[in-house]
């Protein structure tokens, strides 16, 4: 992340925060109510280590529903959040060794999870001017009698790509071949705009028992506080990652079960209001981003992120975003955080402010690139 340039003092500064992956959205008050409602009624003691009975049954339904995903409850661990989610697989699939692909720009945290588990990453480069496409042939070049899994970030932090059925059927097809596992963090699957179809790859023929899907109600319930996630995976894999649960937390806050039982069984109206407003501030995210020179940006099809293109102001990524902070006290993150694949990209997070706010950032980023 961008850090407070030296030399620079930041106090009494109007400083707008586009950096940070926090939904500028509050929880919603059914999900709140349940949740106290929960507490005052003396939920507060041990839960079940998967999970509440009730949590697993709406998650369950949401995965058949919403991902196509043809699971039983049994199926289903509660997590802390993705970021313990995905901690559990890497720990339960990677051994000394074993070689992990991640396709770039990747999401950091996974790339230190994998070495933690003392796996090897394998970095593939998907090509910015492809539309980081995935590439299934330049991905099976990476694949050795070593390699384990290939992780996907689907629809993608920071790229805001929604890869397509095509695009994954592809990388199932690698997987079934090559007798791979496939991690795939969907936090963002129902943050999807337009006509963009969010698959997911345990969905495809053949997936189910070799994928680990992995979600939390972080982003499309405003809940980044709240610490919720699940995972589903095949019975042989779901044991191991229920071992590593167990040893870690034991089990999930118990009152807050409640409130995913609320978010995943409450009016629908509420999510898609809240994405609309998330697709009006992409909307004009984009527009102002292309009106600066020397900037292009991709119109993304799903997250709360944009990445635009700055190779043509000659700055690099840390540069340009030191720069928008010293002269425009506009925090945005340098896209070599995610990768060489990232480098001549800032990652733009129009999720995490007001649109008024995010209509100041652009005017003074625009004055930034206008003076370049």
């Amino acid at each position: 992340m961008v850090a407070k340039a030296a030399g620079v003092d930041h106090t009494n500064r109007d400083i707008i925060h586009l950096e940070l992956g926090r939904p500028f959205h509050t929880t919603p008050k059914h999900i709140v109510d349940a949740t106290v409602n929960a507490l005052r009624s003396g939920e507060v003691h041990y839960s079940d280590l998967p999970g509440l009975p009730q949590f697993r049954d709406a998650i369950r339904d949401k995965l058949i529903a919403y991902n196509g995903i043809q699971i039983t409850s049994d199926d289903v661990i509660v997590t802390n959040g993705l970021t313990q989610a995905s901690y559990a697989a890497f720990m339960a699939l990677v051994d000394d060794g074993d070689e992990v692909i991640l396709v770039e720009p990747y999401y950091p945290q996974h790339l230190g999870k994998i070495e933690m588990a003392g796996g090897k990453p394998v970095i593939v480069a998907l090509n910015p001017e492809d539309n980081y496409r995935l590439d299934a042939a330049l991905i099976e070049k990476a694949i050795t009698p070593q390699t384990k899994a290939i992780v996907l970030v689907n629809p993608c932090n920071p790229t805001g790509r929604v890869y397509s059925r095509e695009e994954l059927m592809s990388v199932s097809e690698l997987a079934l071949r090559h007798d791979l596992y496939v991690i795939a963090d969907e936090v963002y699957d129902q943050i999807v705009f337009d006509d963009a179809e969010h698959v997911s790859i345990a969905s495809l023929p053949g997936m189910q028992d070799r994928t680990v899907s992995m979600y939390a109600f972080t982003k499309s319930f405003a809940m980044d506080g709240w610490r919720l996630g699940y995972l589903t995976a095949g019975k042989e894999v779901l044991g191991a990652v229920a071992k590593i649960v167990a040893s870690e937390v034991t089990h999930v806050n118990t009152f807050i079960q409640y409130g995913g039982i609320a978010a995943l069984t409450g009016a629908n109206e509420i999510l898609a209001e809240m994405v609309a407003d998330d697709k009006r501030k992409r909307d004009l995210v984009v527009s102002r981003l292309n009106q600066m020179p020397g900037v292009v940006c991709a119109r993304p099809e799903g997250t709360i992120y944009a990445f635009p293109n700055i190779l043509a102001t000659g700055l690099k990524s840390q540069e340009a975003a030191d720069l928008l902070l010293q002269e425009a006290d506009v925090v945005v993150e340098s896209g070599a955080f995610y990768g060489q694949a990232g480098e001549g990209f800032l990652r733009v997070c129009f999720g995490s402010a007001s649109y008024e706010r995010i209509e100041t950032a652009m005017d003074r980023m625009q004055t930034f690139f206008n003076k370049l």
